[in-house]
């Protein structure tokens, strides 16, 4: 039963991080500057910085992102 669980556990965390990731490719390119504005002027390296961060928040910024809002 518990190994059971374990791969269910497996299975979500890693579906969660693969979403994050498709997620975080597209809103380190278009969407990071949509939300904020200082960020328009970020360099490549902050974008690579902010993907770890991105890939965990996702559904929290997907959804500022579609509502368009811009302050925290």
């Amino acid at each position: 039963m518990s190994e059971a669980l374990a791969h269910i556990v497996v299975w979500i965390t890693g579906t969660y991080l693969g979403a994050g990731a498709a997620f975080a490719v597209v809103f380190a390119t278009t969407g990071v500057q949509r939300i904020d504005p200082v960020a328009r002027h970020g360099t490549w390296g902050f974008r690579m910085l902010i993907v770890p961060g991105v890939m965990l928040l996702w559904p929290l910024l997907a959804r500022r992102w579609a509502v368009g809002s811009i302050h925290p």
